[in-house]
């Protein structure tokens, strides 16, 4: 499969050259599969049902990891403080095989379910039902039937699952598709495998998020509408850093600064994104060594015995698959944002629209 093959993005990926001009011809065969998808799912010869819920599909264009798992959690929190009852469905990417739909708790096994679920049970306190397994329809089924409260549910990721089927609010319906992008663009702009993308960067959806500086908005100041759509941008930031083999050992990251020199210190993340993790630690005066590894890396306490440092610094997504490490130079270092109020609005202005599926034959 495509999406497991690079998890590290190759550097090709973000320039035109040789090598993806080369790969091209393998890019157009896969627009025209693309295509073929969704004439399939336009004519609806499945015949799939919609979900009874509003869904929000938090997903991304470009291959790995822009951010979207903090984007969950927010959008969860925030939701249930306006009086709704959120319920999430991932793929449980880098989880065993699957036969069914599992929930997922705070301390259920991140190589039965995957890392990106566990984190956000373990962020949210239970707080929400989780559900995982590929075919997305048969998470929501599960779900409701064990949740029926549940009066929307967020998608982690899904915008590619043309299983999952729903009525986008830009044809007049409640169901929203938000494409997160970050700093790195969409590279070289080819498809997968010529370039980073999973379908075409002109995609409609209902609006973009930026979770970092576009390269064509230096600047910093955004305009309301990208491409065509309307977007937002969306600050996050680190927060205070716990001890991995005791939370309740914390230390924030200018205590850490200064307890400890910048050559003694080693950041690492296996994320889609980690530069982005080692940005954000130089702004807190961190600049020791770094290293970057590909999204959803497995642990072992040997993995970290040869890396010879007096303090280790890791994502909480990195942390929920070292709970058998016992190694007291591990800081887990949490990051989180705030969704601004303006998209909390427009979303609310959105969901809150009668159900179109009940006026139609």
């Amino acid at each position: 499969m495509a999406l497991s093959i690079f998890r590290n993005a190759p550097k090709f990926w973000e320039r035109r050259g040789p090598t993806s001009l080369m790969l091209w011809p393998l890019s157009w065969l896969y627009s025209v599969i693309l295509r073929i998808r969704k004439l399939i799912h336009d004519l609806d010869i499945g015949r799939a049902e919609p979900a009874p819920v509003p869904i929000i599909i938090v997903g991304n264009i470009r291959i790995g990891g822009t951010g979207k798992t903090p984007i969950v959690i927010a959008l969860a929190q925030q939701l249930s403080q306006l009086g709704w009852k959120p319920g999430i469905i991932s793929r449980g990417y880098g989880s065993s095989v699957q036969t069914m739909p599992l929930q997922v708790k705070s301390d259920s096994d991140p190589a039965v379910v995957g890392d990106e679920p566990v984190l956000i049970a373990n962020r949210t306190g239970d707080q929400f039902p989780i559900w995982v397994f590929p075919k997305r329809q048969q998470s929501i089924k599960a779900m409701l039937k064990h949740s029926p409260d549940v009066n929307i549910i967020i998608s982690d990721d899904g915008l590619q699952h043309r299983g999952l089927i729903r009525w986008p609010a830009r044809e007049g319906g409640r169901d929203i598709e938000l494409v997160v992008r970050d700093d790195r663009g969409e590279g070289n702009r080819f498809l997968l495998p010529a370039g980073p993308l999973r379908e075409p960067a002109t995609r409609e959806r209902d609006a973009t998020l930026f979770t970092g500086t576009p390269k064509n908005q230096k600047s910093g100041i955004l305009d309301e509408y990208f491409l065509g759509r309307r977007c937002f941008n969306l600050a996050s930031r680190l927060g205070t850093a716990y001890q991995l083999i005791n939370v309740s050992n914390t230390q924030s990251l200018e205590q850490i600064t200064e307890q400890f020199l910048s050559k003694n210190i080693t950041a690492l993340a296996g994320l889609g994104n980690p530069q982005r993790f080692f940005d954000d630690l130089v702004k807190h005066g961190i600049t020791g060594k770094c290293i970057p590894l590909p999204d959803h890396t497995t642990f072992s306490p040997d993995f970290f015995s040869a890396i010879k440092t007096e303090c280790i610094l890791i994502t909480e997504k990195d942390a929920v698959k070292c709970a058998a490490i016992q190694d007291e130079r591990i800081w887990v270092v949490p990051m989180s944002l705030h969704l601004p109020d303006n998209l909390m609005d427009w979303l609310q202005s959105i969901l809150q629209r009668p159900d179109p599926r009940r006026y139609t034959l």
